[in-house]
């Protein structure tokens, strides 16, 4: 059923992509701000209690309806289980963004894909060259991948396996959420109350974020790739999006990070991968490592399917 199941919901948003999102954010901002409002007075425990009730009250639902829909009809909890993912995985989010910018950098558009990358991180992005506009882009994919794709994926592999129903890709996708709008960086306002949303984060990225990697060190270049994520994921500014990244600049060949221009100061990062500098055509490389992980897992998901049916 998983491997139908994601199928069903790449296939779904391909063809029929979701134009926007915002509804979903709305509803989501709107949900987290009533436990924030109730349950913040600053303290840990607070943010814990929060987190648990916010966290286990879509899960428990979910779950919930899974098991009637597949005690009544398998076919019903497959679609739901369809449903879920096409709701919470995003791969139109970050590709089509992607290839505009590829496409702009191939013809020469060096203004547009500057407006065009800005536009995707919310980040001026006047000053940068058309090698620095790849780089960004890449990196901006690589992590995006993960987010929009690989992560969902791989915690709603688990929780199916566990007969938990679609819950995992529920389990991921909020537990980023929470932790953007109370552990971030951005809302050190909030005191105490965010640190469970953040550890919760780090746990739950902890092993999606190491499948990724180690996919694309199975399906891009394996020696750069492990050397890359054991020796230089540390020194990127948030070490566990460093592993995404300096493992897919192993995997691709290809040098990310070092400084840029933003809002006219340099910005100093750390070099991430070894090989040539970033280019149009090395995006297009970023493009095929990103659907040749995917396909892996979609093989190796049938692989086990066959293997269940023939036991």
């Amino acid at each position: 059923m998983s491997l139908l199941s994601l199928l069903a919901a790449l296939l779904l948003e391909q063809f029929h992509p979701l134009s926007s999102r915002n509804y979903l954010f709305v509803w989501m901002n709107g949900y987290v701000d009533f436990f924030e409002k109730h349950f913040n007075a600053g303290e840990h425990k607070h943010g814990k209690i929060a987190w648990l009730i916010a966290m286990g009250a879509p899960l428990i639902l979910v779950s919930a309806i899974y098991w009637v829909l597949h005690a009544a009809l398998p076919l019903l909890a497959w679609l739901f289980c369809a449903l879920i993912l096409y709701l919470t995985m995003g791969f139109r989010q970050f590709s089509h963004n992607f290839t505009k910018i590829h496409l702009a950098l191939r013809e020469g558009q060096l203004n547009e894909a500057r407006t065009l990358l800005s536009s995707w991180r919310r980040k001026a992005c006047d000053e940068l060259s058309a090698e620095e506009i790849a780089r960004v882009a890449i990196e901006h994919a690589l992590l995006a991948s993960h987010r929009n794709v690989f992560g969902v994926m791989f915690c709603f592999i688990i929780s199916m396996s566990l007969g938990l129903g679609p819950i995992g890709a529920i389990l991921y996708r909020l537990t980023q959420f929470l932790n953007s709008r109370w552990g971030s960086d951005a809302t050190t306002e909030l005191g105490e109350f965010g640190v469970f949303a953040r550890k919760a984060n780090f746990w739950v990225e902890w092993l999606p974020l190491r499948l990724t990697t180690s996919t694309f060190a199975i399906v891009g270049d394996f020696e750069d790739t492990i050397y890359c994520w054991r020796n230089q994921s540390a020194s990127w500014p948030d070490p566990e999006s460093g592993i995404v990244l300096a493992g897919g600049a192993g995997a691709l060949g290809v040098r990310l990070g070092q400084t840029i221009l933003q809002d006219g100061l340099p910005e100093h990062r750390p070099e991430l991968g070894i090989g040539d500098e970033a280019d149009a055509d090395f995006m297009q490389s970023a493009i095929g490592l990103v659907w040749r992980a995917l396909a892996f897992w979609m093989i190796l998901l049938l692989l086990l399917s066959l293997s269940n049916l023939i036991s």
